[in-house]
């Protein structure tokens, strides 16, 4: 709004400079870029990252598996951990030795993390393995995706609004630091004793 109202006031005014409408009409394009570019922006990358990573959600439901996995025994070299995959990330695990199943009818063995505070020998939880029974992360659901996916675009939005911001500053720095320049040459122009009786002034 100080861009339209700049523009406004300078348009008649005598003391107008030509800087001061360029520096105006700058503001008021700045303005509308940042209310109607920096949104398409946004809309665009989100989009983008939206569709990008439901395709990863599609593929990884497609190769990732649940499976049920026995407690053989607890490992004995750590006691609760957090699970970094977990939703809150303050879901507490136990570092087990556990017996499985992989999808394509291989037993598998190893040390995972189980959902169980207390494990004994012979309880059941469930793991995410690939078609092979390797240990993967679970898959990524849709709801997660969708949020990434528009802070994707709120952050390109915000960027293409500060990057537009940076772009008017600087061209409003460098208007000023010529009109300082231009002063400075009047200045000089005038000479050290432009005030004095007699000297021509």
């Amino acid at each position: 709004m100080r861009a339209i109202g700049g523009i406004w006031r300078w348009r008649h005014n005598p003391l107008r400079r030509g800087t001061d409408l360029v520096e105006a009409w700058v503001a008021l394009s700045a303005l509308l870029l940042i209310l109607l570019a920096a949104p398409v922006v946004g809309s665009l990358i989100g989009a983008v990252a939206q569709d990008s990573l439901q395709q990863a959600v599609r593929e990884q439901r497609q190769t990732r598996h649940e499976v049920t996995a026995t407690v053989v025994r607890a490992s004995g070299s750590s006691p609760l951990e957090a699970d970094p995959e977990a939703a809150s990330g303050r879901e507490a695990r136990s570092r087990v030795v556990a017996d499985w199943t992989a999808p394509d009818g291989t037993d598998r063995h190893g040390t995972v993390l189980a959902a169980l505070k207390a494990p004994h020998h012979g309880d059941h939880f469930a793991i995410w393995t690939d078609a092979h029974g390797t240990l993967v992360a679970r898959p990524l659901d849709s709801a997660t995706a969708t949020t990434h996916a528009v802070l994707a675009g709120f952050g390109a939005a915000l960027l293409t609004a500060g990057m537009v911001e940076g772009g008017r500053r600087l061209i409003v720095w460098r208007m000023v630091r010529r009109r300082y320049a231009r002063w400075d040459q009047a200045w000089d122009r005038a000479g050290p004793d432009w005030g004095r009786t007699g000297t021509g002034s």
